[in-house]
């Protein structure tokens, strides 16, 4: 048995979660995405300036359609 706290989160993610999203019936390649950045970041504007924020990211972002 492999000690979990010695394990990344990327190398959880490929042992436990992806195989078994698959095994619930999600196709990797068309309905699950990885490391998915789905914001630019919030748009901060102070006088004449404006900066972006951090973009939010998924660790998982799975697509549905019937």
């Amino acid at each position: 048995m492999v000690d979990k706290r010695s394990l990344s989160e990327q190398d959880i993610c490929n042992r436990y979660i992806t195989p078994n999203l698959q095994k619930s019936g999600w196709d990797i390649m068309t309905q699950i995405r990885t490391e998915y950045s789905f914001t630019d970041g919030r748009i901060t504007i102070r006088g004449l300036k404006s900066t972006r924020g951090e973009r939010k990211r998924a660790d998982y972002l799975l697509s549905y359609q019937e």
